[in-house]
């Protein structure tokens, strides 16, 4: 009798463990249950603004449930950054973020707020651009020879814009000036589109940035492009000379883009988060973004993009060092 009983208690503990078992393993088959976020820590228009809508848009229709760009810029991007360090490890609050906040700002700011490297689930590369050199339309200047020669002709009184400090177009043209033995002044943004707009009204005489960006202000005549930024010329573009082939050897920068979601991410959950966004990466939409060539897929295993950012922190912290740029 003792036997019997015991027996039976064995076998409804063996039920409830197998019924915790099969709700965790549903509840991991359910995400996203709810409403999921994407945090861009830049201004609205800029390539890592449509980049994330692209895909949230198809992540919307591939999981039935909304998927929310939110837009939190400033600080080098760092703000929006930490909002997403501070979140629940549960896959609701993700960031689409550019080189600028995950390898650039640690050598930049002497007080980060998170460890890019420990704080972060790194889920998958998005992709990275070539960029392209843009002065206005009324500014005497048609090659980057002419504008160095502008430069040196007044030093000082040209300024430049970026999307803040730490952002490839504020290292690049650091280097570029350090190169050409230039003084053009440096005007922080916060983001693309303020950057872009200033340039349109000659507030800046020079921006280096994705050429989608400001593709419809050249073909209005209003921007013109004197170089490819890149180490190569741009596929959609054969014609353009880089930045290098004008007359500054060994001059080439980028930018690259990433999802990432907090420390601590269930396996399962970036995994699901990963494949599906890949998905995205294949829509119209996206595919329409990318036809520029000017931004390229890349497909790196999770464990390539996190040594890619590896990589790259060593990368910023010479580049940074060479253009004696000093952290904050």
């Amino acid at each position: 009798m003792v036997i019997h009983v015991g027996r039976r208690q064995f076998i409804a503990a063996l039920g409830g463990v197998a019924a915790a078992w099969s709700f965790a393993a549903h509840a991991e088959d359910q995400y996203p249950a709810r409403t999921v976020r994407i945090i861009v820590p830049s201004s609205p228009g800029g390539i890592t603004d449509l980049l994330a809508r692209v895909i949230g848009q198809a992540l919307t229709q591939s999981w039935g449930q909304p998927v929310i760009i939110e837009n939190r810029p400033g600080a080098d991007e760092l703000i929006g950054t930490e909002a997403v360090v501070k979140a629940p490890a549960d896959g609701y609050m993700l960031l689409v973020a550019s080189n600028a906040a995950i390898t650039a700002a640690p050598n930049l700011h002497s007080r980060m707020p998170y460890d890019s490297q420990k704080d972060l689930t790194p889920i998958l590369m998005l992709g990275q651009i070539t960029p392209v050199m843009v002065v206005p339309a009324s500014l005497p200047v048609k090659s980057v020879q002419e504008l160095i020669a502008l430069a040196k002709a007044k030093p000082g009184e040209l300024n430049y814009g970026s999307f803040g400090n730490g952002t490839y177009p504020h290292v690049a043209m650091e280097d570029f000036k350090l190169r050409t033995g230039t003084q053009i002044l440096h005007v922080p943004y916060k983001g693309a589109t303020p950057a872009i707009t200033a340039l349109l009204r000659s507030e800046v005489a020079v921006l280096i940035v994705n050429m989608s960006s400001v593709d419809a202000y050249v073909k209005a005549g209003a921007l013109r492009i004197i170089a490819a930024a890149g180490a190569e010329r741009i596929a959609a573009r054969p014609d353009l000379p880089t930045i290098s082939e004008s007359g500054v050897p060994g001059f080439s920068t980028g930018g690259w883009w990433g999802l990432f979601g907090p420390a601590g991410l269930p396996g399962p959950v970036v995994d699901k988060i990963r494949a599906d966004t890949q998905g995205a990466l294949g829509s119209p939409e996206a595919r329409t973004l990318f036809a520029t060539n000017t931004f390229q897929l890349m497909r790196k295993t999770p464990e390539q993009f996190v040594q890619f950012i590896g990589d790259d922190l060593g990368n910023w912290a010479r580049q940074i060092k060479a253009a004696g740029i000093q952290p904050d």
